[in-house]
């Protein structure tokens, strides 16, 4: 891979310095400046050779990534697609994938089922997704067939404990589970004050509860012998109207990613920052190690200075 290069222009007045790598708290900033067209717009030089160099540097920035084995998707429509998650086989960490589809974020879960993302938070490792939709004018959602939403435990997503899920249209074995499907059930609110749930009145047991716990890490089950439907709410406050509930949606966040996986020191962009070694966890697996006096910042993938 071609080594990083930044683009500025400025009257030569000493040697090159040597490039300082950045802090933490510097880095993304850092790496805006570096692309952005005001570096230009500031230096002593005549138009054309401002504009030429700034469409020299928005290529160089477009395909080099930052530093090491790590580089940005591009957005997805208008929207940003943040390191680690990943769209292409060239960008992001292949382990974080999602799909673009006209413009649309797609998470795919097990057995088929494909949710679409309505927010990203890459600060604190968080998306949403909107559940499925109901099934026609009916108390079944339409990922009944793939049996609700499940996650694959091996790669580095899981349901986060800020969501309140509500089960409907369920059969009596669910009232001996522990889970609240009592007659003042908050799912009972919802049913009696949703244009949308009101085909589920006709179904009298439904249930509430909030996700935490090995049980719902991964999965919200439907299926015919439980619960034919469910809704998910994020952050509710239960003590407001149903007209003042969020749209529903599902949080998951995703782990920290580990440092590029690497065959040889090639892989491993700019390699004064980095070396191709071993993984002590996985001796199997080499990857781009930051080297002494850096760490590796996992939110915008690369190193930087501790």
């Amino acid at each position: 891979m071609k080594p990083q290069t930044f683009l500025t222009y400025s009257p030569i007045t000493s040697p090159t310095p040597t490039p300082q790598i950045p802090t933490l708290s510097a880095s993304r900033s850092l790496r805006l400046s570096a692309c952005s067209p005001q570096i230009f717009s500031q230096s002593p030089m005549d138009k054309n050779t401002s504009l030429l160099l700034f469409a020299a540097a928005m290529l160089l920035c477009a395909e080099f990534p930052f530093s090491m084995a790590t580089k940005r998707c591009p957005d997805c429509g208008t929207t940003p697609v943040p390191y680690p998650l990943s769209t292409e086989t060239d960008c992001g960490d292949q382990s974080y994938k999602i799909r673009c589809v006209s413009g649309t974020l797609l998470f795919d879960a097990l057995n088929g089922s494909s949710y679409t993302i309505t927010s990203i938070s890459p600060e604190n490792q968080r998306l949403v997704i909107s559940p499925a939709s109901f099934a026609g004018n009916t108390c079944v959602t339409t990922d009944i067939v793939s049996e609700g939403l499940h996650l694959n435990s091996s790669l580095p997503f899981n349901i986060t404990s800020s969501n309140t899920i509500m089960y409907l249209n369920c059969t009596d074995i669910l009232l001996r589970s522990p889970l609240d499907c009592s007659s003042t059930s908050l799912c009972h609110t919802y049913i009696n004050n949703t244009a949308e749930a009101a085909p589920c009145e006709n179904a009298p047991i439904c249930c509430s509860f909030r996700t935490g716990g090995s049980t719902t890490s991964y999965m919200i089950r439907v299926r015919d012998a439980g619960c034919r439907a469910y809704r998910s709410f994020v952050n509710l406050d239960p003590s407001l109207p149903v007209s003042r509930w969020p749209q529903p949606g599902l949080e998951m966040e995703w782990a920290l990613p580990k440092e590029p996986i690497c065959r040889s020191q090639a892989d491993c962009d700019e390699g004064s920052n980095s070396t191709c070694s071993s993984d002590p966890a996985d001796p199997r697996l080499s990857r781009c190690f930051c080297r002494a006096g850096l760490q590796w910042d996992p939110i915008n993938g690369f190193c930087a200075n501790i």
